[in-house]
């Protein structure tokens, strides 16, 4: 484009490219997002503690032969009181105390520890301890084979979640952890560009205005082209940002992650691919299976980045016309916090609806704040990582794009007039003459 407007996007575009923030963040941010989501998981497969020894005095007898050691903390009985086994058992982790009357008194129970505990620890105790008391208790109920009645009922389920497809004979798997985790991101993403780019535009026509420079421009430029310049040259930026995300965020699941997985999660992702439930897994385990798994996805991470991409657009081309009208419209930054207010009010209202996205997406409240323009950006990308049908992400793109169009007609009759006042800040009811001006 060798138009005048196409300058200006050029200008605007090579300025903010070309800092070493944006290369910065550009690079940080995804992989920020996949640490966010992946770190926990892999952190609960690779880390091991160092084995926990602990001292064991049992006044009551019947706590501690029930103790179960496990890999990280090991139960040694002592008859020794307590007294005596805080001296003798000072190289131990901890010396745990339980008092005489632990059947009426659950609370008697007391650990001096050599160091650090932890709640996963203390709570590694407290279980035990209350499943044996809960034992021993209904032992007075005398019922037969106790033990092996209550290992048989006790089941763990693991629920298995899969997108419903009738064009596929296969069902796409879904976790409701990843999808929650996503709308986070991408939400708070949202927020971060509309804010950031919006203002960006804001106090760069400030101060151009303040320079002259726009009084300069505007003798061989439109002022329409000189606001559409801007807005472009600075959606421009947030595109090839978000472009750079996708290659890099796709280049890691599909090359770097399948390296950096243990075996054995290789393994249960293979079997279940097939169809087939891993053995061995625990319900909080293969809950982490299917999020890796729907995270390795590629077809899903670039349908939820595309989505992204085009909000991100589309939310920053209306909030940004009217961020320029304001700058346009102002001497400083400290002028355009009254006129700022009503455009930053939708942004921020949708991040409380967001929260209230996340626990229903199929809600009609989720539905109709997703095709509310000045709401939609940010409480659709919440909806997105659930799988909502397509139909509905369609009106809200139509919506959202039509109404940038409106409202970049007002905001360049503004734009148009403000540009050129000095010294006078005007208040909502002059902005509505400035438009109503032919």
């Amino acid at each position: 484009m060798k138009s005048k407007i196409g300058i200006i996007i050029g200008r605007e575009f090579n300025e903010r490219v070309r800092k070493k923030s944006f290369i910065i963040t550009t690079i940080l941010t995804p992989l920020l997002m996949l640490g966010l989501m992946f770190t926990p998981m892999l952190i609960s497969f690779y880390s091991k503690s160092d084995l926990k020894r602990i001292a064991v005095v049992d006044d009551s007898n019947i706590v501690a032969p029930a103790l179960q050691s496990t890999p990280e903390v090991e139960f040694v009985t002592t008859p020794l009181p307590i007294e005596l086994a805080r001296n003798e058992y000072s190289g131990y982790f901890a010396v745990l105390h339980i008092g005489q009357d632990i059947m009426e008194n659950p609370n008697n129970v007391q650990i001096y520890t050599n160091g650090s505990t932890s709640i996963g620890l203390e709570h590694n105790i407290t279980s035990q301890i209350e499943m044996v008391l809960q034992n021993e208790k209904l032992k007075s109920y005398n019922i037969e084979n106790l033990p092996q009645i209550l290992s048989e009922v006790n089941s763990e389920v693991s629920l298995q979640s899969y997108k419903n497809n009738s064009e596929s004979e296969e069902a796409e798997s879904s976790s409701s952890i990843v999808a929650t985790v996503l709308a986070y991101i991408l939400s708070f993403i949202l927020y971060m560009f509309l804010l950031i780019y919006g203002v960006m535009v804001m106090q760069s026509v400030i101060e151009e205005k303040n320079n002259r420079v726009l009084e300069v421009m505007v003798s061989s430029v439109r002022p329409f082209e000189m606001m559409m310049g801007k807005i472009l040259g600075v959606a421009c930026v947030a595109v090839v940002q978000i472009f750079i995300w996708i290659a890099l965020i796709a280049g890691i699941v599909y090359f770097v992650l399948p390296s950096i997985l243990p075996d054995e999660i290789v393994t249960a992702l293979a079997m279940m691919k097939e169809g087939s439930m891993p053995t061995g897994q625990g319900g909080s385990e293969f809950g982490m299976l299917q999020a890796i798994m729907m995270l390795s996805d590629i077809g899903y991470i670039l349908k939820v980045l595309s989505s992204l991409l085009i909000f991100v657009v589309g939310g920053f081309l209306l909030y940004a016309a009217m961020f320029a009208a304001v700058g346009s419209s102002v001497d400083s930054p400290q002028d355009a916090q009254q006129l700022q207010t009503p455009i930053t009010l939708p942004i921020i209202v949708s991040i409380f609806i967001m929260l209230s996205v996340i626990n229903d997406p199929t809600s009609d409240l989720a539905f109709w704040f997703s095709m509310i323009p000045f709401t939609s950006p940010i409480v659709m990308m919440a909806r997105i990582p659930y799988e909502i049908p397509t139909w509905e992400i369609i009106m809200s793109i139509v919506i959202l794009y039509g109404t940038f169009m409106a409202v970049v007609w007002g905001a360049s009759k503004i734009y148009r007039v403000g540009i050129l006042m000095h010294g006078k800040k005007p208040n909502l009811k002059e902005l509505w003459r400035w438009m109503r001006y032919k």
